[in-house]
């Protein structure tokens, strides 16, 4: 098949991006036949997978995870490609209209269903209260152009292009964590400078040494490394060293892009299109980092130091929960390794694992002999850990937790997104509009086993949880696959435990006027 569906350019096209023309054809046929619905059970409630910590709890838990962290045992990942594009998309499209548009009608009017026109009103209205404000005005400057005439005389049209464009300060051609978010006197902070702050207040190890990584886009990888280089030093003040990875997302993990007849997708050179493959690629930078108690938090989900306890709190308990639990579990695992335990320690060990890790055994699991439950407990309890922050539901975007059902009819903890639930079936479709909390991306993992040796991450994943979704390319549709998310189906056999975080934890910026919340400001 690959002679015929494949030129000469294209296999070494395919070659160059470390890829083979077997698993590019295996895409194709993914793509052609879709991916299952996740079969949703119930939704997570507090009390029924989702666990709430009190008061006493958090100072327990955060002197078990200190106790960690000063034994090095500590990271921090940062996924943090996304592109600011889609912070800037309603700037950009009436950027691109301005001229169309009535002068007098730009700070006033009655467009009240034009939205790009309100995002661009309360852009200009609030534009001194953004970080990158003064960096905005040097660059004006430097072309003789003098913000405050630009907006005295209403004459936006500058202010916009040098904001989003390479006339100026380019943002929306940037990524997202080169922004300067937050300002302080006498300076700004980017979110990859707010991470090492951030990590620096429960990352750090008995030497003082914070270590982060950040996945990046390949084209920005230069241009991350050498504003992380010049910003440390001012961070490293403070007495933290930090120990900073950075990565990309290989272009062996891109999916080919196929036309609606399944056929590849080629672009305007004729050359066969290829997507990046999603979040959920990132499993493979994650497990080559061969960590072990490590914390995932996206790249736009930071605060000023101003909001920075509450969220340092709830790190702390949710890495020493993770920390508790696996101590019981690797005390359980060497017991069963040894196939020594008696048959009330597996009594005990099944209570464990059904009340702290939401295992449902096997129906017919009290029939099984001593060694069948030894070596299903083994199987299910020899894998890696996550203890996931989970916030109220307050109509944020986003997947949520549920109680999945698998194909051999047990039950799961699951994070599922909306592209994996069958909205056309009304009993699935209402389980997922009763969810009461939702995924901030908050998570730490426990990427060892109870030897010490980092688990092969790779085979814990469903490779059934990507999605298809259409995109446009220079005018023609294409179906685009994402492979398994990473805290979805790329975690799908983990084992899981949910924990409620206060929604005080949770604040993207997923637009541009996002930054006006209080959360992100400073004063």
């Amino acid at each position: 098949m690959t002679g015929t569906l494949f030129t000469r350019r294209d296999l070494r096209q395919i070659k160059e991006r470390g890829m083979t023309p077997e698993g590019v054809i295996s895409q194709i046929k993914t793509s052609e036949k879709g991916f299952p619905h996740a079969k949703l059970n119930r939704t997570c409630t507090v009390g029924d997978g989702i666990k709430v910590l009190s008061g006493n709890e958090l100072e327990r838990l955060k002197e078990i995870y200190t106790g960690a962290a000063l034994a090095g045992r500590a990271m921090k990942f940062v996924p943090a490609s996304g592109a600011a594009s889609r912070m800037f998309k309603s700037l950009l499209s009436l950027n691109s209209r301005y001229e169309t548009l009535e002068p007098e009608g730009l700070l006033g009017g009655s467009d009240t269903n034009d939205a790009d026109l309100h995002d661009f009103r309360e852009f200009i209205r609030n534009i001194k209260s953004f970080a990158f404000y003064e960096d905005l005005k040097s660059s004006l400057v430097g072309d003789d152009l003098e913000i405050k005439n630009l907006l005295e005389t209403d004459h936006f049209k500058p202010i916009l292009e040098y904001v989003l464009t390479s006339k100026g300060l380019h943002l929306s051609g940037i990524p997202k964590g080169l922004i300067p978010f937050h300002r302080y006197p006498g300076h700004s902070r980017t979110p990859f400078e707010e991470h090492l702050v951030e990590a620096s207040t429960y990352a750090s190890d008995a030497n003082n040494v914070a270590r982060v990584h950040f996945t990046v886009s390949p084209e920005y990888e230069c241009d991350v490394k050498d504003h992380l280089k010049k910003v440390r030093s001012a961070y490293e003040r403070t007495g933290t060293r930090f120990d900073i990875g950075v990565s990309i997302q290989e272009p062996s993990t891109d999916t080919l892009a196929v036309d609606l007849d399944n056929h590849p997708f080629r672009d305007g050179a004729g050359d066969l299109l290829f997507r990046p493959g999603g979040h959920g690629a990132l499993i493979e930078n994650l497990d080559r980092l061969k960590g072990d108690v490590v914390f995932v938090k996206n790249i736009d989900n930071i605060v000023s130091d101003r909001l920075r306890g509450e969220t340092t709190l709830y790190k702390k308990a949710l890495g020493g929960y993770l920390v508790e639990i696996q101590n019981t579990l690797f005390h359980h695992l060497e017991r069963l390794s040894s196939e020594t335990a008696t048959g009330r320690e597996l009594r005990e060990i099944l209570e464990f694992a059904e009340n702290r890790l939401s295992l449902i055994p096997p129906v017919d699991f009290a029939r099984r002999t001593g060694k069948e439950k030894i070596r299903f407990l083994l199987s299910r309890l020899q894998r890696p850990l996550r203890v996931c922050g989970m916030v109220k539901n307050e109509g944020e975007p986003g997947g949520g937790p549920f109680w999945v059902e698998g194909t051999d009819k047990a039950l799961s903890l699951q994070i599922v997104e909306s592209s994996q639930v069958d909205m056309a079936s009304g009993e699935q479709r209402d389980i997922w509009e009763s969810s009461t909390h939702f995924n901030p991306v908050d998570l730490v993992c426990g990427l060892r086993d109870h030897r010490g040796r980092p688990f092969e991450l790779l085979r814990f994943r469903d490779p059934d949880t990507g999605f298809i979704s259409i995109k446009s390319v220079e005018g023609k549709e294409l179906k685009a696959m994402e492979l398994p998310g990473l805290w979805n189906g790329a975690m799908a056999h983990w084992n899981t435990i949910f924990v409620e975080v206060p929604i005080a934890t949770f604040n993207p910026v997923k637009t541009v006027l996002d930054l006006l919340r209080k959360e992100h400001r400073q004063g």
